[in-house]
């Protein structure tokens, strides 16, 4: 099967290099990679030269954006300036970090899943991060069909289906809502075990804050849902602020009548998708 890469690089020297060798050494290689440079400062535009000229399937792209790490805006905006430049002619496509480390037979296993099962049009492996013990440790804090925004691939059809990716905060579970809303189904495969380098959020702007209940919002998933999900949040992190913060974002996002994701049959879906997991959960 053939697929595309496109990876958003902000600054990216302390970890590049590691991630685009663990690709340059996968058994299926891609038809064609686009690293966005997205305003860095530092060696990241170096790094990726050096690649280009050793590979014949990397392009680079430079271009400009706000300096400030906010979830969702920055990181699609680069992508969707790197989705551009690719035509249509693959199999799937992928979105990718970069400061992972990814198994040599990753995208092969990738390509496996999507040609023995035509139904699936999203897959991805797990998150591996560092501990206090220095050990690699799974990082999933959510349920185990959702596939890290750090490695989505997505079947052509899949992908077309559902638009692309929304440049919002919510953009990575939006994604699988729609998945499942046009039929198709989400795989996760957990032997594929990505290392990622930099902890999760640790570079997000402090106004992200209020983001995730704006998504809430926009992703129409209600009061309720909404309540519900910022309290598993927050229980996860551990940080009762985090249900203020989400709470604070929905109302602030109710209020301004912030515009929505989906569309009000897709919010119905959403909605009753949302529902039947809560119920499967409650009754096992």
């Amino acid at each position: 099967m053939k697929y595309y890469i496109v990876i958003p690089a902000h600054n990216e020297e302390a970890f590049l290099e590691k991630t685009l060798s663990s690709l340059s050494e996968q058994t299926l290689l891609p038809k064609k990679v686009i690293i966005v440079n997205d305003n860095s400062t530092d060696n990241t535009e170096a790094i990726i030269d050096t690649y280009c000229e050793g590979y014949g399937f990397y392009q680079k792209l430079n271009t400009s954006s706000s300096k400030e790490h906010l979830p969702g805006s920055k990181v699609i905006n680069a992508f969707r300036k790197g989705l551009a430049l690719l035509d249509d002619d693959y199999d799937f496509i992928v979105k990718l970090d970069a400061d992972l480390i990814l198994p040599k037979n990753y995208f092969e296993s990738i390509a496996s899943v999507f040609n023995e099962n035509k139904n699936i049009g999203l897959a991805g492996g797990f998150v591996y991060e560092l501990d206090s013990n220095n050990e690699w440790v799974l990082n999933h804090p959510m349920n185990k069909k959702h596939v890290r925004g750090a490695f989505k691939a997505y079947t052509k059809t899949c992908f077309k289906s559902i638009g692309g990716l929304k440049n919002a905060m919510g953009w990575d579970t939006i994604d699988e809502l729609l998945t499942q809303y046009h039929g198709f189904e989400i795989a996760t495969l957990d032997e594929l075990k990505v290392k990622h380098l930099r902890p999760t959020g640790k570079a997000y702007n402090a106004k992200a804050k209020l983001m995730q209940g704006e998504a809430m919002y926009a992703m129409d998933y209600g009061f309720w849902l909404t309540l519900i999900a910022s309290f598993k949040m927050a229980l996860k992190q551990k940080n009762p602020k985090t249900l203020y913060h989400n709470m604070k974002g929905y109302f602030k996002a109710k209020k301004t009548q912030h515009q929505k994701m989906v569309s009000p049959e897709e919010g119905k879906f959403i909605r009753s998708l949302r529902w039947k997991g809560i119920r499967k959960k409650i009754i096992g």
